[in-house]
């Protein structure tokens, strides 16, 4: 025998719903962010891998002339 749906029932259900979609615009936003995150650790990685190059580049040139001014 069915039962019969009362008006607990469909409160429950309104908040479940209610939750879900919360949580859902929450997932949402955290993937952005997230997302973001991954884009600025990204750019900081290419400002640190030129940063050294022109480092090493810079140390390695000093170096080339120091060498060539003693011979």
């Amino acid at each position: 025998m069915p039962r019969k749906s009362t008006h607990k029932d469909s409160l429950a259900h309104q908040r479940i719903d209610d939750h879900e979609k919360l949580c859902l615009i929450i997932q949402r936003e955290t993937n952005k962010k997230i997302k973001d995150l991954h884009d600025d650790v990204h750019r900081l990685e290419k400002i640190m891998i030129s940063s050294s190059a022109f480092i090493i580049t810079t140390l390695l040139g000093i170096v080339v002339a120091l060498v060539l001014k003693v011979i």
